[in-house]
């Protein structure tokens, strides 16, 4: 086999390959991701599945001057390889090396950063709008899973379209997954437009046949196809993005170059907008990733030779949620279990198997999780939902207008808190204290260790208000054992072992782990502390502040989450309103910044917030 993938230079050596030496180019490709990823973990199976349609599309389209945008950003990575960046695979999402969504600062040639999905439809209108007004001549090529398309947003950009006739390309990269399988009415409705293969085959054949009779073969197929709408109305389930207005090509096979060529090239005729439903295989040419999709989804390094992913084996909060949950279940009927996509994620797969009718999966659809969530407090139950922490950003309307104002006993389990390292800007949960600490009657929770988790879901369930729980990605540290909490008092803090010193770490969740190794360290070089497990982050424990206060202490708040609108600003606004005279205050936290994609102890050490950074910062702050 020629080495096609070590040659390749230019995007547009696509466009000179004869078709064999396409579909040899696309089994180097996916063997180069499977030897890559493998070394540095990452979306592997959505990227298998889509080396035949990226392939197709810069065999067809000039990137140069045409726009993509690709929903979910993760499955770009053929596109990476394609722009010029195959070389830099081994740094793949390491912090300053290459991204695992697209980013516009990495290459001209990601046009929008998207790792939320859902997204970009509205993108393409929004480029092909400013391509008419600017009255430039170029394709604006949207390519969303079918896992996105259950979001919204993505109905909202359709019906715009629909209406308006904006001229977009949308490719629907249908592979009957998100992470976890898709649910819902659009799922639905896909599957039977899968099983509709056989009328658009028919379709095309009879045309061809017709228009090969002399003379009169065009002006039938013509006839025949004014009447084409009720045909497929009669032979298509729904027709529904024809009846929004936008012409309709599929289901195609999306590892099929030839055909998807020609339909992609058709698709550029086309004077409206366009969708293409294509129809293909997660992991396709690996077959551990083609027989669990869901666990090579986004997957840490493992052995490409037998599958085996490496696993340390420890608890993680996800998993230990998951287990409370079916506890509580048992003993609560009211208690019911919410997720959008994510069941595996975070960690209700068990739940959904014990408790199938108290178990609902809304697809990729945070605003409407909430506010059902809501709906369902107001008639007695007792609803959680486990979200992560920066998909609930896309449901903050929803928190405040639904259930805050009506103070609804909502759990909000946020997984995914703090820094979560190789997925970047987009999947960094920095924000969730600043943006849910502005709520008013909000509670916000956090536990220091695993432990904790279970008897904080257990208080949160006995309680008739909201209230957000949230915690970090993966499991406690190791090498330090702390007791849980087994019991709470609204807005009181705990006090780790014995009052020491005149230096007070107030710190939050996996935060006070760091926070008593820098004890440690401190205490090496001769200062002793007093470490305060701040388990409510709202409200706050005014008691204990003004007794640190009055007492002398010197005061250092430590949170996996901005500075601004976090516990310190917190604190720092009761003293100010308060008038306590108090002015020995350090905020440590990230300061008005997004943290970029890289290995969390390296973030952490970067900004100061590893157990050497809180003490390096405590002496600075001291001396």
């Amino acid at each position: 086999m020629s080495n096609y993938l070590d040659k390749y230079t230019d995007i547009n050596e696509v466009k000179n390959m004869k078709l064999d030496e396409l579909n040899d180019f696309a089994d180097e490709i996916r063997q180069f991701l499977i030897t890559q990823v493998s070394k540095t973990g990452g979306h592997l199976a959505s990227n298998l599945g889509v080396v035949e349609l990226t392939i197709s599309l810069f065999n067809v389209f000039d990137f140069n001057k045409d726009k993509i945008i690709w929903d979910v950003g993760h499955q770009s990575y053929v596109h990476k390889i394609l722009t010029g960046r195959k070389d830099r695979f081994d740094t793949l999402r390491m912090y300053k090396g290459l991204s695992g969504f697209p980013k516009t600062e990495e290459s001209k040639y990601d046009m929008f950063n998207t790792g939320h999905s859902s997204t970009s439809i509205s993108a393409a209108v929004g480029m092909a709008r400013a391509r008419d007004l600017k009255g430039e001549k170029h394709d604006v090529v949207a390519v969303i899973g079918d896992g996105a398309l259950t979001g919204g947003m993505a109905f909202e950009a359709l019906n715009d379209i629909g209406d308006n006739k904006t001229r977009v390309i949308i490719i629907l990269n249908d592979n009957q997954m998100s992470i976890s399988p898709n649910v819902g009415g659009m799922s639905t409705y896909l599957n039977d437009l899968r099983m509709a293969t056989n009328y658009n085959r028919f379709k095309n054949d009879f045309n061809l046949t017709l228009e090969k009779i002399p003379k009169v073969g065009k002006g039938m197929v013509q006839s025949i196809n004014r009447v084409k709408d009720s045909v497929k109305q009669l032979m298509v389930p729904g027709m529904l993005f024809e009846n929004m207005g936008i012409k309709y090509y599929g289901p195609i096979d999306g590892h099929n170059i030839k055909e998807l060529s020609k339909v992609l090239q058709k698709a550029q005729k086309v004077e409206g907008p366009v969708l293409i439903h294509v129809i293909t295989q997660k992991g396709r040419g690996y077959e551990y990733a083609e027989q669990s999709p869901d666990k090579f989804h986004g997957v840490g390094p493992f052995n490409h030779e037998n599958g085996e992913c490496s696993s340390s084996g420890s608890k993680s909060y996800s998993k230990v949620f998951g287990e409370t949950m079916i506890k509580l279940a048992e003993k609560n009927k009211k208690i019911v279990a919410i997720t959008a996509a994510m069941p595996e994620g975070t960690g209700l797969q068990a739940f959904a198997k014990e408790f199938p009718d108290r178990f609902f999966d809304v697809g990729i659809a945070e605003q409407h999780a909430v506010t059902m969530a809501a709906g369902m407090a107001s008639q007695g139950l007792k609803p959680v939902f486990a979200v992560y922490s920066t998909f609930l950003q896309r449901a903050y309307d929803q928190v405040i207008h639904d259930v805050a104002i009506q103070k609804l006993p909502v759990i909000f389990a946020i997984d995914r808190a703090g820094i979560v390292g190789q997925d970047g800007e987009t999947h960094q949960g920095i924000m969730d204290l600043s943006f849910l600490s502005s709520i008013p009657d909000m509670t916000i929770m956090s536990p220091k260790c695993i432990g904790e988790l279970r008897y904080m879901l257990k208080f949160a369930a006995t309680q008739n208000y909201p209230i957000a729980i949230r915690y970090p990605r993966g499991g406690d540290d190791k090498t330090i054992k702390l007791s849980p909490l087994t019991s709470f008092r609204k807005g009181r803090w705990e006090i780790l072992g014995e009052k020491a010193g005149k230096v007070a770490i107030i710190a939050v969740g996996k935060m006070v782990q760091h926070a008593v190794k820098a004890k440690e360290m401190l205490l090496e070089k001769g200062i002793k502390c007093t470490v305060v497990n701040g388990c409510f982050v709202k409200p706050i424990d005014k008691i204990m502040i003004e007794e640190l206060i009055n007492e002398g202490y010197k005061i250092v708040t430590v949170e996996d989450n901005l500075i601004s609108g976090g516990l310190g600003s917190g604190i720092l606004g009761y003293i100010n309103k308060t008038k306590l005279n108090h002015n020995n205050i350090l905020c440590l936290g990230y300061d008005d910044v997004f943290v970029p994609h890289g290995e969390t102890d390296i973030l952490y050490d970067i900004y100061g917030l590893s157990p050497e950074g809180i003490c390096k910062s405590i002496v600075e702050f001291l001396n």
